[in-house]
């Protein structure tokens, strides 16, 4: 895992700030939200989006509720942190900032980019979860020459940021066409044509997004596969208690008429 500094795919970024930042208030149109893959519990996965997040998200990004070494929760080492996701003068102990200036991205922008601490929890909505929200979001860019960053989005139309993860995915554009929808023509998507292919297929591409949206899910809250466990066996507990106050009652009061 290489951290990617402050460059230029970081100067590409700036402007995710306002599309998530625009996205949070949006309503629920566009498209259907797709199923995001729950990986919170694998290891690897949760590995591989913390590194996509710390090199794509991050230089604009703050995630001011979690720190660095709490990624020893899957199954990172200090020193792994230290050496692929820290910048030089940065500590373990650390909460993960932009690499932005805060008084540049004001001056630049109007305001802060948002923190993403809790993104997948805050954009849940009645398609889904945050989660099946930004896995939606982070696959549906195209190329739309009429928008200022040259980029646009199913999920969210007419967004105002770029695809900070076309060098992964590539150039593609979808293909629609008209159905009629009580009574109405109306246009969806048929297929999607790629213009120019990226670094990964697009069945990688799903993958790391999967990742990415995993562990923005985790970080959203470390402790809840835990919580979920330790849930069980209380229900285990109160169910084998309660059978046990049950035939105690029974016994206690079959001589009584």
């Amino acid at each position: 895992m290489k951290f990617i500094g402050f460059s230029k795919k970081a100067m590409l970024a700036w402007v995710a700030a306002f599309g998530l930042s625009v996205g949070v208030h949006a309503s629920e149109g566009g498209i259907p939200w797709d199923k995001a893959p729950n990986r919170t519990n694998d290891m690897a996965a949760l590995q591989n989006g913390a590194k996509l997040f710390v090199n794509y998200c991050l230089n604009c990004h703050s995630a001011a509720f979690m720190r660095f070494n709490r990624l020893q929760d899957i199954g990172l080492t200090n020193q792994q942190i230290k050496d692929n996701l820290l910048v030089t003068n940065g500590k373990v102990g650390d909460t993960m900032k932009a690499a932005i200036d805060p008084r540049q991205a004001a001056e630049w922008f109007g305001a802060n980019p948002p923190d993403l601490s809790v993104i997948a929890r805050s954009r849940a909505g009645s398609q889904g979860s945050g989660a099946d929200y930004l896995y939606t979001y982070m696959r549906t860019f195209y190329r739309d020459d009429t928008k200022p960053t040259g980029w646009n989005n199913l999920a969210f139309p007419n967004i105002g940021m770029p695809h900070v993860l076309w060098e992964l995915q590539g150039d593609r554009r979808p293909v629609f066409e008209s159905v009629m929808d009580h009574g109405q023509a109306t246009q969806k998507v048929k297929k999607w044509e790629q213009l120019s292919p990226g670094t990964m297929s697009p069945e990688q591409y799903d993958q790391a997004v999967g990742d990415l949206v995993s562990y923005l899910q985790w970080m959203g809250e470390p402790v809840q596969n835990t919580r979920v466990r330790i849930g069980v066996w209380v229900l285990m507990f109160l169910g084998i208690f309660t059978f046990l106050a049950w035939r105690l009652n029974a016994a206690y009061w079959k001589d009584i008429k």
